[in-house]
């Protein structure tokens, strides 16, 4: 067995084409590693509807320059077998470790493959790439990024012409032609050939951000800005700048891209501690609201000024800001489909059905959200929101940032703030309060056990609220494909359990609706939901053993 082991991992490296991993695994190999060399061994990593991503590092089961360009090959013949020949792929990348030479490498292997290959000028939001796709009539594009994962990560995205994400089949297609892939020496990879775009194609995106605000709307509202570490700063800025906004005020100590991260354990404006820096530069500013970018600038997160919070700031939960600018879209008078994913408050039905606008529930991920016919407005509670389908067909935190600013914009011009409007809405349609437990676990098997314990057993009341309904998504709804999840209703309250689709997470999603007859009745609402939420939490954790 070890000598198996051995063999397998000295065949990899006569593969390798990067010297740092080949250093790395020679250093393996010497020292007779076998328990890092298995945990590195025992398979590939899969490609599936997140395309790839996971930690760096030598071996079929970590993310290196071999593993991209099998998957880049797979892309490729999958590309030909469609009839795409000669078709343009357009390559983009952020900041982090080995970003550029993926890149790279993917421009490298479509040249070789007789497609043409085009690689944005340098590290820039995952929206632009999306941008680009549909931009420049490409047949398919290619991020490489591991969004808001830890440092040690990195990730590949693919995406397919019509700016979407890719989901079933194409991702399992593209799985197999990728382990179709023989020996790398196989993989034709020319030293050039292939284009790096201009500034042109961020141009027009920049243009086009434009198109989210109201002509003539209020752009008064002033801005601290963190960009994690990450992409976004130049591109926000850019954008507030042609907006007519103020300057955001940036968090400097983050503002620069640094595949290290050294500000934050998790790169993730959700992650305790993230958001740290932003506050106090916050404090000494005093902005009208904080606004964060995940490192790939897809994602967008709002705090607010609010005296009740220690620290005199308050984050705002992905719902709420969903739902804000769902009701800021709704009084601009816009037309089309708002949709959500399922995990995200139902609160957006609710604002949808009393414009008449249409509303659509998706499986999580805006792979789905983007494929919505009529789409105006998606968003994800995941901090992910669309705003501009026309455009980029995935969550984008650039528009999504000038959305917010302008609705914030609008509300100081009346002497009202996010927190005032989050209250009418409550007002109108009900308290939706929303938490998640979430546990990151080391071992997967956790995650399985969890899900086999609630299928087996399934709570029959949670918080003292009775559950009026279980659904196995693994089975299919009428209105969704299969998934790996469980769904719960309960008298007031919805529960939903799935395992993360991009980290070795197990997710639970929890809301509740409380009635609201007055801003008079706010107060103890709130203070309902909150104890709702915390029972759920606890019941459900009991049930499924973490």
């Amino acid at each position: 067995m070890q000598h198996d082991l051995i063999a397998q991992a000295r065949t990899w490296l006569a593969e390798d084409p990067d010297p740092e991993t080949r250093a790395e695994l020679g250093a393996l190999i010497e020292a007779g590693d076998t328990r890092e060399l298995t945990d590195r061994f025992a398979g590939t990593l899969q490609f599936g509807t997140a395309g790839l991503r996971g930690e760096l590092g030598a071996g079929p089961m970590r993310m290196n320059r071999s593993v991209v360009i099998r998957a880049a090959a797979g892309l490729a013949a999958y590309l030909k077998a469609r009839g795409e020949e000669g078709g343009l792929v357009v390559i983009g990348y952020d900041a982090r470790y080995k970003s550029a030479d993926f890149a790279r490498d993917t421009a490298a292997v479509m040249t070789g493959a007789g497609l043409r290959a085009a690689v944005l000028p340098r590290p820039l939001p995952t929206p632009v790439l999306a941008y680009a796709i549909r931009h420049l009539g490409a047949v398919a594009g290619v991020e490489v990024t591991a969004s808001h994962n830890p440092p040690r990560d990195n990730g590949y995205k693919v995406y397919l012409g019509d700016g979407s994400q890719i989901v079933p089949p194409a991702d399992g297609e593209i799985a197999a032609a990728i382990d179709a892939v023989g020996p790398l020496a196989g993989v034709v990879r020319p030293e050039d050939g292939w284009e790096i775009l201009g500034d042109e194609v961020l141009d027009a995106y920049l243009a086009r951000t434009d198109a989210v605000l109201a002509p003539g709307s209020p752009r008064t509202a002033r801005a601290v800005y963190t960009a994690m570490h990450g992409v976004g700063t130049s591109v926000l800025t850019a954008a507030f700048e042609r907006a007519g906004f103020p300057a955001p005020v940036l968090v400097a100590e983050q503002a620069e891209p640094d595949p290290a991260f050294p500000t934050v354990a998790f790169p993730n404006p959700e992650e305790p501690g993230a958001m740290d820096l932003a506050f106090a530069t916050a404090r000494r500013a005093a902005p009208d609201l904080v606004i964060a970018n995940d490192p790939d600038a897809d994602r967008c997160a709002v705090a607010v000024p609010d005296t009740a919070t220690e620290g005199g700031w308050r984050m705002l939960r992905g719902d709420e800001v969903g739902a804000l600018l769902a009701a800021h879209l709704v009084e601009r008078g816009v037309s089309g489909v708002f949709a959500e994913s399922i995990v995200s408050s139902s609160l957006l039905g609710r604002i949808a059905e009393k414009a008449g606008l249409g509303h659509e529930e998706t499986l999580t991920g805006f792979k789905w959200i983007a494929r919505v016919d009529g789409l105006r407005y998606g968003y994800e509670e995941a901090l992910g929101y669309c705003v501009d389908p026309e455009g980029v067909r995935d969550k984008d935190g650039i528009t999504a940032a000038l959305l917010v600013a302008e609705l914030a914009s609008v509300l100081k011009e009346q002497g009202r703030t996010l927190l005032d409007l989050l209250d009418d809405l409550a007002i109108a349609h009900g308290l939706h309060a929303t938490d998640q437990l979430s546990v990151r676990v080391e071992d997967l098997s956790v995650i399985a056990d969890a899900m086999a314990r609630l299928r087996e057993q399934p709570p029959t009341a949670l918080a003292g609220l009775a559950v009026t309904s279980a659904e196995d998504l693994a089975l299919g709804t009428d209105r969704l494909p299969p998934t790996d999840g469980l769904r719960y209703h309960l008298e007031g309250a919805r529960v939903i359990v799935r395992p993360s689709g991009t980290e070795p997470k197990l997710k639970c999603y929890l809301e509740v609706v409380v009635p609201v007859a007055d801003a008079a009745g706010l107060p103890a609402a709130r203070a309902r939901g909150a104890e709702l939420l915390a029972g759920i939490k606890r019941g459900l954790a009991a049930a499924a053993g973490i």
